[in-house]
């Protein structure tokens, strides 16, 4: 394993000082130990990949200094565009890193939902003509390929990308823990918003540890799981698979289960959910200000009006709710309001050691969920 301290001390004796991107579960020794040792405004969580390069972008063209970009390899999709037609030599010819955690590695066990990704992450970058590395696991051969590619990016000027296979990195763990003093967690509150549903409402849950809450919480009470569906993956994406759903379903309630990362880094479509204004749509956002699956690192989900913001988009209510008591009544609240309407659920940071995961294939998922969608 390599050592973080070790690593990020030679980002430092090599002038890379600036880090943006969005956390990811393999990089999450290596993106702790950056939050508790960098300034602030030298380490920004961006709102997706893509964002980043932007930020990275404008960095170096201010300091001339190499920047680093942090990012799963599910990430790689948002940040298509700025690298082809910002950062490519071609057009302005900025060199930036990209540190991409190998999620679904060929021959490496993994969630469905990384498969493909990890299957065509290589053929990716070669496609885009991204000159990349994979970090070797010993730590002097490690060391070596970082100070070389970063030769190799700045004599260059193009991007340039570290992947980073699973446990290559020595454990540490995060200091900087963000604070958070609510009481409530996410899956007790979950489990208040399935209570309150009603048999034929519809439910879109996103990305990470909500989705496997909902469908433990759904096998502990011996239902079926055709209500649900599990944004496994296409993580922001939740609220947009709702609206399309909800457009076809106007006689029943649907409810999109989301998160403040996810709602955070694709949070324009709540523009087009506000607009199109359709009485069954029901948004649900449960706020840690954290990024918990991949490690905690902070969100800025408690330093955002996120009911104004919700109301500047054309919702028709917005409301907060942090108690059990306030999430019942919020619950009744929705039930009976024409939406668009947003809950914001602040709950702590908290998950069990002993969570599943989905024991039901996407496909199956799928298929399970056309079929109630079906059911008039």
């Amino acid at each position: 394993m390599v050592s973080v301290d070790k690593i990020y001390s030679t980002f430092l004796s090599n002038g890379v000082d600036f880090f943006t991107g969005v956390p990811d579960s393999l990089l999450k020794n290596i993106c702790a130990y950056i939050t508790d040792n960098t300034p602030v405004e030298k380490n920004i969580i961006a709102a997706n990949e893509g964002a980043a390069l932007g930020i990275a972008a404008g960095y170096h063209m201010a300091s001339g200094k190499l920047p680093l970009v942090y990012m799963q390899n599910s990430g790689l999709g948002n940040t298509v565009n700025p690298l082809l037609s910002l950062a490519d030599e071609k057009v302005y010819s900025l060199p930036i890193l990209l540190m991409i955690g190998w999620r679904g590695e060929p021959g490496v066990k993994d969630e469905p939902q990384h498969v493909k990704q990890g299957e065509v992450t290589l053929a990716l970058l070669d496609a885009m003509q991204v000159p990349y590395i994979i970090l070797d696991a010993d730590e002097d051969k490690a060391l070596v390929q970082i100070n070389d590619i970063i030769k190799s990016a700045r004599s260059r000027n193009i991007p340039h990308a570290i992947v980073i296979r699973k446990d290559t990195f020595g454990k540490y763990k995060l200091k900087t823990v963000p604070s958070n003093n609510f009481t409530v967690s996410r899956e007790e509150a979950l489990k208040l918003v399935v209570d309150s549903l009603q048999d034929n409402d519809i439910v879109v849950s996103t990305t990470g540890k909500l989705s496997r809450e909902l469908f433990e919480y759904r096998e502990s009470k011996s239902q079926g799981h055709e209500k649900d569906f599990l944004t496994v993956g296409s993580m922001g994406h939740s609220s947009s698979i709702a609206l399309g759903i909800a457009i076809e379903n106007r006689d029943r309630n649907v409810f999109c289960l989301d998160g403040d990362g996810a709602f955070i880094m694709h949070m324009g479509a709540i523009s087009n959910i506000g607009n199109l204004s359709l009485k069954n749509y029901k948004h649900i956002l449960f706020n840690n200000g954290s990024h918990e699956s991949v490690g905690g690192q902070p969100t800025l989900g408690f330093q955002l009006d996120i009911p104004l913001i919700a109301k500047a988009c054309s919702y028709k209510k917005a409301i907060v709710a942090t108690s059990r008591e306030e999430i019942r009544e919020a619950m009744a609240i929705l039930q009976k309001t024409d939406g668009p309407v947003l809950l914001e659920i602040k709950v702590k940071i908290e998950s069990r050691e002993n969570l599943g995961r989905p024991t039901t294939t996407p496909q199956e998922n799928k298929n399970d969920f056309m079929n109630f969608l079906n059911k008039k």
